[in-house]
């Protein structure tokens, strides 16, 4: 692994439909093997800034913002994890890139899904950071747990992200860390913070992954992963457990992430 030194990148955008505007970085040398990274519900691509410096200087990173996260603008109507997909397939076509690797944290678990969905030819692998095995997120939920999850959103938004944090912590995780996740992520931009949870409760993953040909690798956090999850997804997905931090794990332990990325490619 190289030096977690800042690597240089080239911020860039591309549009969509007249409704979006997609932004992102791209590092490291045009040609060589590609990871295309795409953060979490709430979060930004400045997330995986530490993982990309410490990857390979020959590995080329595109770091995406989601449509309304990070420094990406959007006033479409539509919040799906699809929909999200689109924002990175665009990227991936702007750059004309033919082979790539991309890797999803918790929302951009599913968005990576979608995104191998959308471009079976030009998508080699599926790495999910600790998501997909969240069984009250993932799998389609029954239409009472939709609307309670839809509720509870609407009328305690700050209370639910508390939730949302402290269930994504490991006992005795630091509380100071776990109010910087807090802060950041309650700030997101409304109406589509809102709406994009609401996007990821209705999306089928089950069906998603039965149209998925490439092998998905999800690396979990050990200590907050269910044993039914295990069951019901280690047929279909390689779930590798990891003990690197809490939910957040590529942004406590980028050199550790960026390994199991390594791994991954050199598999």
């Amino acid at each position: 692994m190289t030096s977690t030194a800042a690597r240089p990148g080239t911020h860039r955008e591309v549009s969509r439909d007249g409704h979006t505007t997609v932004r992102y970085t791209a590092t490291g040398p045009a040609g060589g093997r590609t990871f295309v990274l795409v953060h979490g519900w709430a979060c930004d691509r400045r997330d995986f800034d530490a993982v990309t410096a410490a990857l390979p200087a020959d590995t080329r990173v595109l770091a995406v913002d989601l449509a309304e996260h990070g420094e990406s603008r959007s006033t479409r109507d539509l919040w799906t994890v699809e929909e999200f997909a689109r924002d990175v397939t665009a990227v991936i076509e702007a750059e004309s890139v033919g082979s790539v690797i991309v890797v999803g944290h918790s929302l951009g678990g599913a968005v990576a899904v979608e995104v191998g969905r959308l471009l079976p030819d030009v998508v080699t692998h599926v790495v999910a950071l600790d998501s997909l095995v969240y069984l009250s997120l993932f799998p389609a939920q029954p239409p009472e747990q939709v609307r309670e999850m839809r509720r509870v959103f609407r009328d305690d938004f700050a209370g639910a992200v508390r939730g949302l944090v402290e269930g994504g912590s490991p006992r005795g995780f630091d509380r100071e860390l776990q109010d910087r996740y807090y802060e950041k992520m309650v700030a997101v931009r409304q109406p589509a913070g809102t709406r994009a949870i609401e996007g990821l409760v209705d999306w089928d993953m089950d069906a998603a992954l039965a149209e998925v040909t490439q092998p998905v690798t999800v690396f979990a956090v050990g200590a907050l992963v269910a044993p039914e999850a295990l069951e019901r997804y280690g047929d279909r997905l390689d779930i590798r457990l990891v003990d690197l931090g809490s939910h957040h794990f590529p942004v406590e332990d980028s050199l550790g992430t960026a390994q199991l990325l390594a791994d991954v490619a050199a598999d």
